[in-house]
Parts: C-alpha cells; structure tokens; sequence
C-alpha cells in the first residue's frame, strides 16, 4: 500500500553545519521548559534529560537521524510524527512521550511557533479542501474507512468496533467491552421491539446487528464507506436481518423519514466544525416528536476547542482528513439553540478509549507480518502506530474524552436511567 506523502522540510533545511546546528538547539532549547513528566532525549550517545525530576512519567527519544530536528522545527508537532514515520527517531514507549508533550501543552504551542509557523498557511489550505460538504465527506471517509477491511480486521475484536469500548471489570477482553458498550446504549434509548432506530455511521455493522438480535427493533443504517457497506451486507445476509436491517449507502443530510430512536456512534467527529448546526438539525429532523437519540462522541477540552478549531493537526493530516473534534459545551450551545431536544444524560469514559487504543496497538503490533504481506509497507505501519499512540496519550492526559450524550424530543417519557444500567 502507497503510504501518504510526507513533508521535505527536513531536507530542504539542512540538518549538516551551522543551519543543522542551530535546529537542533532551538528545539533543545524549547525542550528545557518541560514542566511535567520527564523527556530523555538520546543522540549518538549523548543524553539530554529535561522536566521534572523524580517524575513517574518519563518518555525517552532516540535520534536516529539528525533530520528529525528540521521536521520538528519546521512543522512542529506535525513535523515529529512526520519524523517518526520515516523513522528518523523512535521510542521504547512511544504513548510515553506523547503523555509528556501533551501534559506540557505550552511547550508544544512553543514548537508549533517559529519555523513552524511559516508552513501553517499551506497546511491549513489543505485541510480547507478537505471540508466536508457531500462530495468531501465520501471522500474524506474512503480515505480512512476504505483502506481495506483486512487492515482493520487484524487489530480490531470480533465485533468489528472502532469505537471507545467500556469495560465493566478488569477482566473484561475487548471484545466483551465492546458488547458491554453496545448493552449500555440500547439500554440508555430504552430500545424496543416496536421502535424503528435509525444509525448514522454504519461502521461494519454491529450497533445495528446487536440492536436487531437482542432487541427485535427494526434498524437503518447508514455509511459512506463502500469498504463497510460491502462487509455489512454480508454480515446481514449471513444473519437473515435483511427483512430486519436496511442499510444505506447515503450522507445523513439525504437521509428522510421518522424514526423512534436514533444513535451515531463517533461519526460525528467527521462532521466538521462549520457542518455541526447542519448535523444536530437533520437528527432532531429525523425523529418523533416522543424520540431519544444517543451520541457517543470524542471530545477536545474547552479550553483548547478554538485553537484546535482553527489548527491542524496530526491526525487530521495524515489521518482522518476533513476530521473535527467538538467540545461538549458547543455540542450543547448548538443543541439548545437549534433543535427542540434537551440533554437526559451525559456519560464520559475517556480512560476506556485508552485502554481499547492500547489493546489495539498490541493487536497492531502482534499483525505486522500480516499487515506487511497485504501490502502495507513499513511507513504505513509507523504511521498508524504513531496514530494509535498519540490517541492513548491524549486520552490518557484527558486532553480528549469520549462522551456519550442522551439527548430527548420535548415527548420523551424514557424510563428513569437509574437501575437500567451502572453510574
């Protein structure tokens, strides 16, 4: 598999002589003002040690090429995972160091300062043509999602989630945490056999699966991705759902009809910032006057929404284009002024989404093989295990969180939550 196209700042700013030199001690020199955690920083033998000392948290870099520091000088956090995925430095624990830099969130805005700034116009008019109107959204979508069923069938469990698990018990495997989740939000819409639930973001299948086997509801369901839609149908056509389940391959903005229930599980992050009165509208749109939709949704603090709003950043780059974190303050905002449904219910369990992103690098990491016999080629591989960390650690840090959301129709009369599942 092509892997993306990666920034050549490092070679065009020369990490040799004097210009190399003086990268290398002005992203030093940012380094020394590490506040939180401990950074070992390993070059040819010689070691840089810079944070808090005694900390519990300590990352450690090894460079293994000088070119790292004209990535990172010149595209800041960008530039140090462009840096990793052509292998110019690598980490015996790379969730570790990016704990460090995100508990120390000024010292990365220094680094995304300077040279850094001078290639922020380009990047950010990238990410403008990855907006996500109807023609950007499936584009944006088979960009991530349509990169083969196989790739995500070696790190994901059997239920094909590629979302936040819940994990009641510390014995729980993945695969039961995602069943768990999966209970939980049927049993928050108070499903039953007589409503009709609509999901928006089909994944490969299984909300609307479980939905239907355990709970007699009819479902629709929609995707943008060709990938999922192809391995959804043959999940329900192995079931005999077909009479059951209705799936579609259609943008929730063309979706019609009335529904009793409604979820979307973290479909809303590819919704983008300038699109999001667009989304809340079309969802309280589709449903009864009596309805419940549930929203599970990663979030970026309050504090950091604008700036992230206005940014771009690695993941988005390289990873989810088009892709748009919302705080759960301007979901509300957007809620309350543009749509006739109010908040039941509001569930945040980001320190699950670590524990299912470590789960996955393990299983990412056991596939390698596997993964390289398919065609993915070594900076492919470095480019998901950067991503795969870097979402550990902002979870992790509490940066990001994963929120699940109740939102009602002004008719609603749910049964009370408590006692329908744990606080």
């Amino acid at each position: 598999m092509k892997s993306p196209s990666i920034s050549a700042k490092a070679n065009l700013l020369s990490t040799h002589g004097l210009s190399g030199s003086l990268l290398r001690r002005g992203v030093l020199r940012q380094l020394a003002h590490l506040k939180n955690g401990q950074l070992l920083v390993i070059e040819e033998g010689e070691r840089h040690l810079f944070g808090s000392a005694g900390s519990p948290l300590l990352g450690e870099i090894h460079i293994l090429d000088a070119a790292a520091w004209g990535l990172v000088a010149s595209n800041g956090s960008i530039g140090a995972g462009e840096a990793f995925i052509h292998g110019y430095w690598s980490s015996p624990d790379l969730t570790a160091v990016v704990r460090v830099f995100v508990s120390n969130l000024e010292v990365l805005d220094a680094l995304e300062g300077g040279l850094a700034r001078l290639g922020r116009p380009l990047v950010r008019a990238l990410h403008w043509l990855n907006r996500n109107t109807r023609k950007g959204s499936q584009k944006n979508i088979a960009a991530h999602y349509d990169l083969g069923n196989e790739l995500f069938e070696q790190f994901l469990d059997p239920t094909m989630m590629y979302s936040a698990a819940q994990f009641r018990s510390a014995d729980d495997s993945l695969e039961q945490a995602q069943l768990n989740k999966l209970e939980r939000i049927c049993q928050k819409l108070d499903l039953k056999a007589s409503d009709h639930l609509l999901e928006i973001g089909t994944g490969w299948g299984s909300m609307a699966l479980y939905a239907a086997q355990h709970y007699g509801c009819q479902v629709t369901t929609t995707t943008l991705s060709k990938e999922q839609y192809d391995f959804t149908a043959q999940r329900i056509e192995a079931l005999g759902l077909h009479a059951q389940v209705t799936l579609l391959l259609k943008d929730y903005r063309d979706l019609t009809g009335q529904y009793d229930k409604l979820v979307s599980i973290e479909m809303i992050e590819a919704v983008g910032h300038r699109f999001l009165p667009t989304y809340f509208k079309q969802c309280a749109h589709l449903l009864k006057s009596n309805g419940l939709m549930l929203l599970q949704a990663i979030t970026i603090r309050e504090q950091r929404y604008e700036q992230a709003r206005n940014g771009v950043d690695f993941i988005q780059r390289y990873i989810f284009p088009g892709g748009a974190l919302p705080c759960v303050q301007k979901m509300l905002e957007i809620v309350s002024r543009d749509t006739d449904m109010n908040l039941l219910h509001m569930e945040d369990f980001g320190l699950h989404y670590a524990r299912t992103l470590r789960l996955w690098h393990e299983n990412f990491r056991r596939a390698h093989g596997r993964l390289s016999e398919l065609g993915y080629d070594e900076y492919f591989l470095r480019l998901w295990e950067f991503y795969l960390c870097y979402c550990e650690g902002g979870f992790l840090e509490r940066t990001i969180g994963t929120a699940q959301l109740l939102l009602a129709k002004p008719a609603a009369m749910p049964q009370p939550l408590l006692g329908r599942f744990d606080a």
